[in-house]
């Protein structure tokens, strides 16, 4: 009777330990420096989860692809050539998580920023309210708009990427 008891209390653990899946994520440098990235399961503390192996969907940058995870990390197939802007995300069963990072590439490596959604409703905010202020300034506001929609689309960000990672944002922020 005591063992029936005692593996009926198990099964909660058991159920926990067969789901496992993505909550969080970060992307990082691959450690060999060539040229990859490496996609990191983050647990809910922050380190890496290295419960998480075998496949997991990715959407880069629109492009559907499976990850091959062991012990929570996983390598892309795509090199980056050159200093770009990349949207990460990830769908569970549960939830959803999407990140923008820009990449920038430099003789010593590759470095990963993250970057908020909610700095693409700010940063405009902002200026706004600068111009709005000083009606002097909306020529300069405007050209400087211009300027930053100019370089972030040569660099690999489009508008879509910009509203993608505000929704995202806004939607983790909520919930």
């Amino acid at each position: 009777m005591k063992k029936i008891i005692f593996f009926l209390l198990l099964i909660p653990f058991w159920a926990a330990a067969q789901e496992q899946n993505i909550q969080n994520f970060i992307v990082k440098e691959n450690l060999s420096k060539n040229g990859k990235l490496a996609v990191v399961a983050l647990d809910s503390l922050g380190n890496t989860n290295e419960n998480i192996h075998g496949n997991y969907l990715f959407t880069i940058n629109g492009f559907s692809q499976a990850l091959q995870f062991h012990e929570g990390v996983a390598v892309p197939n795509q090199k980056i050539e050159s200093s770009t802007f990349v949207f990460f995300s990830h769908k569970n069963q549960q939830t959803s998580k999407g990140r923008l990072f820009y990449i920038y590439k430099s003789d010593s490596g590759l470095s990963p920023f993250a970057i908020s959604g909610l700095m693409f409703l700010i940063i405009p905010a902002i200026v706004l309210g600068i111009a709005y202020m000083f009606k002097k300034v909306i020529m300069t506001a405007i050209a400087l708009a211009i300027v930053f929609f100019l370089f972030n689309h040569s660099q690999g960000l489009d508008l879509s990427k910009i509203f993608e990672s505000i929704f995202s944002s806004l939607k983790n922020l909520i919930g």
